[in-house]
């Protein structure tokens, strides 16, 4: 008998990803996505019909405790992506990020255990280390929120570690460092550089070139969902995954251009894509040994075939994005 997966978020980067490979590997999805007028599925319309004919979609949103409870119920594990997550807008919105970010992840927590849920996965971010102290950085690293975003994930953290302590909710909660691939909005920094260059222009609109990052291949962040929704005696655990490289910015952007065969490119840093000095995250680079022992999870993509699939997907679905449109 297959087991039956809920993901709040299915419709999203990530989250769609992971719905191809939960089915991908024998399971049945019920995807949340939310409500449109235009009735599209989000990136769930990108799945192909093999895939959709295992994936009941149903129409919600993780602020309303209703569509939750009816998402969760009868489920043998669930998967919370659901977030805002775009950290310029969080300074703008910031009541917003608290209400979907914590408030959802609240909802998620009481469905869970009013449905006796045996597994919850709950999505965190490495923002919420803020600036590296230490390096890599490893689950014991200090929480520093310079960002609404990043302590709103922080709160529905915390929150989910309270129900684990407190009530005995079998929840993990995955801590991924920064994601990219096919699919990817075009406010982060890897589709916004492709998709300038795939549009054939010379100079590239950026923010700043200087903070390093560590970047995972969206197909191995799946995969490390997959582990942690599957592998037994996680519960109550937080658990970081990422490569354990890391880059700046600015050798980013020339490692695509090259990628993509533009290696002259000229970038030019514009202060509306920077953040405030404060806020500004200056060093990210995980140690995700705890995953890797745990449950076997390793990344299998490194960052050149990872930029190549994800530079060959963008340039084929150019028309969704606007090439150096700034987009919070």
């Amino acid at each position: 008998m297959q087991t039956l997966i809920a993901v709040t978020g299915a419709d999203g980067f990530i989250g769609s990803h992971l719905v191809e490979l939960l089915v991908e590997r024998g399971h049945r999805v019920r995807a949340m996505a939310q409500y449109t007028s235009q009735g599209t599925w989000g990136w769930l319309d990108a799945l192909a019909p093999d895939v959709l004919a295992n994936v009941e979609v149903q129409l919600g949103d993780v602020r309303d405790p209703g569509s939750v409870g009816a998402l969760v119920d009868g489920a043998d594990g669930v998967c919370h992506l659901a977030a805002l997550i775009a950290i310029p807008y969080s300074y703008r919105a910031p009541r917003s990020y608290v209400d979907t970010n914590v408030t959802g992840t609240l909802n998620v927590l009481e469905a869970a255990k009013e449905h006796r849920t045996p597994r919850l996965v709950h999505t965190s971010t490495s923002e919420t280390y803020g600036t590296a102290r230490t390096v890599p950085i490893a689950e014991s690293h200090p929480l520093q929120a310079q960002s609404p975003y990043a302590a709103s994930k922080a709160a529905a953290d915390k929150l989910v570690e309270s129900y684990h302590a407190s009530f005995g909710l079998p929840a993990v909660t995955l801590r991924p460092f920064n994601t990219f691939g096919p699919r990817q909005s075009a406010r982060a920094f890897i589709p916004t550089v492709i998709s300038q260059i795939a549009a054939g222009m010379e100079e590239i609109k950026v923010g700043s070139l200087t903070p390093t990052r560590d970047f995972t291949f969206v197909k191995d962040t799946a995969a490390a969902f997959a582990a942690a929704l599957t592998t037994p005696g996680l519960e109550g655990g937080l658990y970081n995954a990422g490569v354990g490289g890391e880059i700046s910015m600015g050798d980013l952007a020339r490692t695509i251009a090259e990628v993509m065969g533009r290696p002259h490119v000229r970038f030019v840093t514009e202060a509306q894509r920077t953040r405030p000095d404060a806020s500004e995250v200056m060093r990210l680079v995980c140690d995700s040994t705890r995953l890797r022992e745990a449950t076997g999870w390793k990344p299998e993509y490194t960052l050149e075939s990872g930029l190549a699939e994800t530079a060959s997907w963008l340039t084929g679905n150019l028309d969704r994005y606007r090439p150096g449109a700034y987009a919070v």
